[in-house]
């Protein structure tokens, strides 16, 4: 059963050290599966590592996780090829996307080359809930800010936008998260831009956020706008329900 609408849980969360296994499942990926409407079979969710490079040890610590959690997680790796010729029959069978963090900048060019923009758009559409962290809950919107080049942070404005919005990830957890994104939007370089600190998650229904959360007590999300008679950001704090 897919989501009843087209679904975006964006975070900067979702997984988490485990008691006997190097990682575990959070609340956040928890409730991206509550999202997706699985009921009665096992829930299947489909990890994308491109941003790290497809790492066969981080591959092998979700696979864990996945076991630990009831969930079957499969994984899209792009080197050294795809798994399939069908990328989109291979992203519709799963129930979640579960994006990765790492380089989005190269997250986006590897995604142009195998057509994934378009494959998402259209398992988006069909319900598949669409998920992630700080690369992965970026890639979705129209950009934000990014390590991707080195230390010192830029922005990217190639996201896949099916989110017409900037994205914030890491804003209470990387002190040049913050000042960055109130740049980018000050001068426009960024449009409106919704912003999580680490264990949030930002849910969008079609395109329009209903609703923030959290697994990590205290972490807020907030809205950055343009205040266009002073050419500065302003920044208001989003009520955030603990999960």
């Amino acid at each position: 059963m897919p989501a009843e609408q087209p679904t975006i849980l964006a975070t900067s969360g979702g997984v988490r050290a485990g008691s006997r296994t190097y990682l575990e499942f959070g609340k956040l990926i928890h409730f991206a599966l509550d999202l997706s409407g699985v009921d009665g079979r096992t829930p299947r969710l489909c990890h994308v590592g491109t941003a790290g490079g497809d790492q066969r040890a981080s591959n092998a610590n979700m696979a864990e996780a996945g076991r630990v959690a009831g969930v079957d997680v499969s994984f899209l790796n792009l080197f050294p090829m795809p798994p399939t010729d069908d990328l989109e029959d291979f992203v519709l069978s799963h129930d979640v996307i579960w994006v990765g963090g790492g380089s989005v900048a190269n997250l986006l060019a590897l995604w142009e080359v195998h057509g994934l923009g378009e494959v998402f758009r259209t398992a988006w559409q069909a319900g598949v809930v669409l998920s992630g962290v700080s690369a992965g809950s970026i890639c979705w919107h129209a950009g934000g800010a990014t390590d991707s080049f080195g230390p010192d942070l830029r922005i990217v404005t190639n996201g896949l936008g099916f989110l017409p919005y900037g994205n914030g990830v890491h804003y209470d957890s990387e002190e040049q998260r913050r000042p960055k994104i109130h740049e980018a939007v000050a001068s426009g370089v960024l449009p409106r831009t919704y912003c999580t600190d680490d264990g949030v998650g930002l849910l969008y229904r079609g395109t329009e956020l209903v609703e923030a959360v959290t697994e990590r007590a205290g972490a807020s999300a907030y809205l950055v706008t343009r205040d266009g008679s002073s050419a500065t950001a302003r920044e208001e704090e989003l009520d955030t329900r603990l999960l």
